[in-house]
């Protein structure tokens, strides 16, 4: 089981893996991940064994707070109010502390620099005055603060201590020593002691824990605001989702809060506004933007049946939906989850800051000790060994080391959302930049995934309609995509009739028996597994392949019968997707369960490095294996169930948004709208992500390493170079909000997208040949816009009325070598023997015009002509 919980209390990287070895040390417990930017925690754990509140116990011993998240929807207020509530805290303890702090100062200081103070702090007369004062001021800064203590000591007595300790050692040290000094003041003015009164006089420090307490609560005031920044891409989508609904109920519509809102309600959306959960259009029909959720920029046509998703715009219309989902169970709060649990684990990259933060703290403390006994052992007096001591403690900064990561990935997974790209976890956000090989799934990702009939090659012993009504028979039993595309062609001719002993082959085809036919439809191996006699179909389906269609091959009784061609549309920014990954020196590889033939056409076309053709479904999986253990990289882009395996094999899969869900739970990295130039902007934006965290741990490690040495005045014998602990505290508090600013830098970030994503509708016009005596005897177009608006719906009429729309192909070639009447006739000649051509030479321009029935290859027309004796120059 896995639960989610808000932890309070956590202010550095110490705290974080407290909280982590606490709860990983519990029986039952598989996996935790602990977050500082959001304070929360993942925990998967044996519910048999283990209870919520077994887990918050643990957490509360180690001295933090936690509490169960709950599973309502998110709103704006749920993810800002645990910002919203650090800031109010801090900005109150700032109102009291900084002008406390200035008053301090310009009492302990102002006298350096001739500021004039009252007479009864001056002088040795107003000595115990003028340190008593300073307590006095500097004490309620020390409550106001003393959150700092309470989690200091306690997680110090608990052995695990954090940022908060070193800021409670070093600020109680300091008021410590200057109540020490106060008493040893008074006593020696009773004794008439005047030289230790001097000496304890301005020696007090009351300032330097002040300023410690007021710098790093003003730091961290700075660091929350620029934490809740970093979620202004969760927050801007929160921002689109309606508070309230028109709910249609008895003839009438009334507005609801959104929370109200079940499934099965009715809602009223009018033009302009957000649609406030997810549902079905049940009347009406509206263009809207799903810029929010896809970022696809072009408004989406909507009508009857459509889903629309919570949060985005209808830009125009008026419709009326039946809700699907509501809550926690919408898209928008899926991908606000995603995000989350994005943010909530562990990049690779953060392990070793991880296990440095681990130990750092007690290290510091160490070091502390070490630096005021090393300083005392040298001679020098006990008040320059504390100071150093101090400074050691103020000026570590875990917290940088500890926001170094989570706040890029936080940035960089909300950004990704604002573009439609979902890493579902931090490792997926950083592997993806790393890859060195993509693999493609064909159909649904480099293609649009709605292939259509375009040829029907027909034996004339067959009867059309027929054929048409056996063909769709067969195919509605069966979901596979080409066989949908048959069916929705066939249907508009044809009955659907009986099917029985209907029998399917995975990545074959199907087969069964209709009115006492048996009917076989697949591919060449099918029909060779099934002794079917192949010779028609090779002969013309081989310049079908070369176009890049995918025939299906059917026979009838054992007997050949016909060929249909299919062919899906490239979408319009694969080329553009696959040149950019090459330019990446990404390889690209295709599978695809086409033939050989069809795939490498539209791998050529594409510039795809490496085919894959006639991959059976469970073979993906075999192949990214084979490229894993070649010590590759891979990633993997597909969208349908069979993809899921090789999607989960890979070392980042990725989901095209519109395939299916099975195919988008397995995947790493979910693509919301299917524009493959995404992949491209996953890798750029994983790539600044990483850049981002690498400088982050650069300046965490950095900073420390300097610091801590100058603070420890390993510098002082040389160059007399010492750190005062207020600008030690100053340097500890702003180096995480220099951490946090350089991760916003993020939010800058552009995806450049070379070709703007248009879905393209396929041609409805079907090439119609018939075969008589193994020669073409008929060929004829049928309108797509004629099959579906005639009255007379008969494969007769329609064929009919189509066969003036025929229109040859023509090409012109240049030819040189032709000096007579005599040339101009060989030439003529052999073009004209070539099945379906109809040439004429043009002596004087050096040219054969050429009408062709089929696209003939040019190789094939050079290759006649030069055999005849001449030179082709060229082929438009």
């Amino acid at each position: 089981m896995k639960q989610k919980y808000d932890v309070k209390g956590m202010t550095c990287s110490a705290c974080q893996s407290a909280v982590y070895r606490a709860v990983s040390k519990m029986d039952s417990v598989s996996d935790v991940n602990v977050n500082l930017m959001t304070n929360t925690m993942s925990v998967v754990y044996d519910e048999t064994k283990l209870n919520d509140n077994d887990i918050i116990q643990v957490v509360k011993n180690a001295g933090y707070d936690a509490s169960l998240q709950n599973a309502k929807a998110e709103t704006k207020n749920s993810t800002s109010d645990v910002w919203e509530e650090q800031l109010k805290s801090m900005k109150l303890r700032l109102k009291i502390s900084i002008p406390l702090t200035i008053l301090l100062m310009y009492i302990s200081m102002g006298h350096m620099i001739n500021m004039p103070l009252p007479d009864f702090l001056t002088d040795t007369k107003g000595a115990v005055n003028f340190a008593f004062t300073q307590f006095l001021i500097a004490l309620p800064v020390v409550i106001i603060n003393g959150s700092y203590f309470t989690k200091g000591f306690k997680t110090l007595i608990k052995r695990s201590p954090n940022m908060d300790s070193l800021i409670a050692v070093g600020s109680s040290s300091s008021m410590i020593y200057g109540i020490f000094a106060i008493y040893k003041m008074s006593y020696s003015i009773g004794i008439g002691d005047l030289n230790t009164l001097h000496h304890y006089h301005h020696n007090l420090y009351f300032e330097s824990a002040v300023m410690i307490l007021t710098l790093i609560t003003l730091g961290k005031y700075f660091e929350t605001k620029s934490k809740r920044k970093t979620n202004e891409a969760i927050t801007s989508l929160l921002d689109l989702r309606p508070q309230f609904a028109h709910l249609v109920s008895d003839d009438t519509i009334k507005d609801v809060s959104v929370d109200d809102v079940v499934v099965g309600n009715i809602l009223q959306i009018k033009s302009g506004e957000s649609i406030p959960v997810d549902g079905i259009i049940i009347s009406g029909n509206a263009n809207i933007d799903e810029s929010a959720i896809t970022g696809e920029s072009i408004p989406v046509e909507k009508s009857i049946g459509d889903k629309v998703i919570g949060a985005t715009i209808n830009k125009s219309g008026a419709f009326e939906i039946k809700v699907i989902s509501t809550g926690s169970d919408t898209v928008l709060s899926k991908i606000i989850e995603l995000v989350k649990d994005a943010n909530a684990t562990k990049a690779p990259i953060e392990s070793m800051a991880d296990k440095i933060a681990g130990v750092f703290v007690p290290i510091v403390m160490l070091l502390a000790v070490l630096t005021f006994i090393v300083w005392k052992a040298l001679g020098y007096d006990f008040e320059f060994a504390l100071n150093l001591a101090i400074s050691v403690l103020v000026i570590s900064c875990p917290c940088a080391l500890g926001l170094a990561t989570p706040v890029a990935i936080m940035v960089g997974s909300g950004k990704g959302a604002q573009n439609g790209l979902l890493f579902k976890n931090a490792e997926s956000l950083e592997l993806i930049q790393g890859l060195d090989t993509i693999v493609f799934d064909k159909t649904g990702t480099l293609t649009q995934g709605n292939p259509a009939v375009t040829d029907i090659i027909l034996l004339q012993d067959f009867d059309q309609k027929e054929f048409l009504t056996l063909a769709l028979s067969l195919e509605s039993n069966s979901q596979q995509p080409l066989a949908q595309a048959i069916v929705n062609y066939s249907k508009n001719f044809s009955s659907n009739k009986k099917v029985s002993s209907f029998e399917e082959i995975s990545g074959r085809g199907v087969k069964g028996i209709i009115d006492e036919k048996s009917i076989i439809a697949g591919n060449i191996q099918f029909m060779n597994e099934n002794n079917i006699d192949t010779d028609f179909f090779t002969k013309y389906s081989a310049q079908l392949q070369e176009q890049g269609k995918t025939p299906v091959f059917f026979a009838i009784d054992n007997k050949p019968a016909s060929i249909i061609a299919i062919a899906d549309i490239i979408k319009n920014t694969s080329k553009s997707a696959i040149d950019e990954l090459k330019s990446l020196n990404i390889k690209t590889v295709m599978l695809t369960g086409d033939n050989k033939k069809t795939a490498n056409y539209i791998a050529e076309n594409l510039g795809i490095d490496e085919c894959y053709s006639e991959v059976m479904p469970d073979q993906k999986d075999e192949i990214i294996t084979n490229l894993k253990n070649q010590g590759k990289t891979v990633g993997m882009v597909g969208d349908g169930i069979n993809d899921s395996p090789a999607l989960a094999r890979a070392d980042v899969g990725i989901a095209v948004g519109a395939g299916t869900d099975i195919a988008i739970e397995s995947a790493d990295v979910v693509l919301m709208k299917s524009d493959l130039q995404d992949v491209v902007t996953a890798i750029k934006l994983s790539k600044q992500t990483l850049k981002n965290i690498k400088e982050n741990l650069f300046w965490a490690f950095f900073y420390n390493i300097l610091c801590i040495p100058l603070a420890m005045g390993i510098f002082y014998p040389a160059f007399k170079l010492s750190l005062n602990p207020m600008i030690g505290s100053l340097a500890m508090s702003f180096s995480s909000v220099f951490v946090v600013s350089n991760a916003l830098r993020l939010r800058n970030f552009k995806a450049d997208k070379k070709v703007e994503y248009v879905k393209e509708q396929i041609s409805l016009d079907v090439n119609v040949i018939l075969i008589n005596n193994n020669k073409i005897s008929e060929r004829y177009t049928v309108k797509g816009t004629e099959k579906i608006n005639n009255a007379d719906n008969s494969a007769e009429n329609i064929i009919n009325t189509s066969k003036s729309e025929v229109n040859k192909m023509k090409k012109t070639m240049y030819i040189e070598g032709m000096t007579c009447k005599h040339c101009k006739a060989r030439v003529e000649k052999v073009l004209n023997e070539l099945n379906g051509v109809t040439a004429t030479v043009n002596l004087e321009e050096k040219t054969a015009v050429l009408e062709m029935e089929d696209n003939i290859d040019n190789d094939i027309l050079k290759n006649t002509v030069e055999d005849a004796g001449y030179d082709v120059k060229n082929i438009e």
